[in-house]
């Protein structure tokens, strides 16, 4: 996997060789010298991505009882329920 580096103008200067280089891996896009944006072939985001996760996976994850969570009481008042 090849990592190739762009400015901003480059990338508006030759869109081409920006695509080509992500075809060999990502292709990080600089703006003032600082890195922004990443371009990476449809196939590697959709790798990269994984599959979509629901509430019901995530809870499910191995460890997860092992994490501390105790989320502080709410003072708010419940709102009456509205029935149409």
């Amino acid at each position: 996997m090849t990592i190739t580096t762009l400015s901003g103008r480059e990338l508006n200067q030759d869109i081409g060789r920006a695509k080509k280089a992500a075809r060999h891996g990502p292709a990080f896009i600089t703006d003032r010298g600082r890195p922004t944006h990443v371009l990476l072939t449809i196939e590697e985001y959709r790798r990269v991505r994984g599959r979509p996760r629901n509430i019901v996976d995530a809870l499910a994850m191995p460890g997860l009882a092992d994490i501390e969570f105790d989320p502080p009481l709410s003072r708010k008042a419940p709102l009456p329920a509205v029935f149409d």
